[in-house]
């Protein structure tokens, strides 16, 4: 190869050296103006996540807050009533038990009035009516005696039989 044939290649080479190198200093300005927009808008975005994180953060304090009140309260509510069932379980266990005592009661108090009542009415049957019965008995005797005496005739054997066969 001549030197003038070397040379003309070695400037065709000097030349697309340089025009590759004016593609990648288009291609280098090309990306510096798509990374600084890049940049812009996700300072942009970054400062709309930061200003949502922060809101964020402040409800989520707000609702530990709120459900550390709630919780409390919940806690007491739950204390209060289990105390007032421990308090409700012993009056019922209290009238239960009053109500039983009062129940044992009423059913002594029944059966002395039942046995109060036998006692009473065998006392009248003793007392009362045995007298009654043995007087009635007396007064019939008299009666008989009395009617016996003052009718004055005596039965004749045909009637005496005849009132004996009514009997037999």
């Amino acid at each position: 190869m001549t030197s003038d044939a070397v040379v003309y290649v070695m400037a065709v080479a000097v030349v697309l050296v340089a025009a590759a190198m004016i593609a990648q200093t288009i291609v280098l300005v090309g990306l510096y103006r798509t990374s600084k927009a890049a940049g812009e808008r996700i300072s942009v975005v970054a400062s709309q996540a930061e200003s949502l994180f922060q809101s964020a953060q402040r409800t989520l304090e707000q609702s530990r807050k709120q459900l550390t009140d709630i919780s409390t309260r919940s806690t007491e509510v739950l204390e209060l009533a289990r105390t007032q069932l421990v308090r409700i379980d012993q009056v019922l266990g209290e009238a239960t038990s009053r109500a039983k005592i009062q129940m044992d009661r009423v059913e002594m108090v029944l059966d002395d009035t039942v046995s109060r009542l036998h006692e009473t009415a065998a006392i009248i049957h003793n007392g009362v009516l045995r007298p009654v019965k043995e007087i009635s008995g007396i007064a019939i005797g008299i009666r008989a005696f009395v009617d016996a005496l003052f009718r004055g005739r005596r039965l004749t054997v045909e009637q005496a039989t005849h009132d004996e066969e009514m009997f037999i």
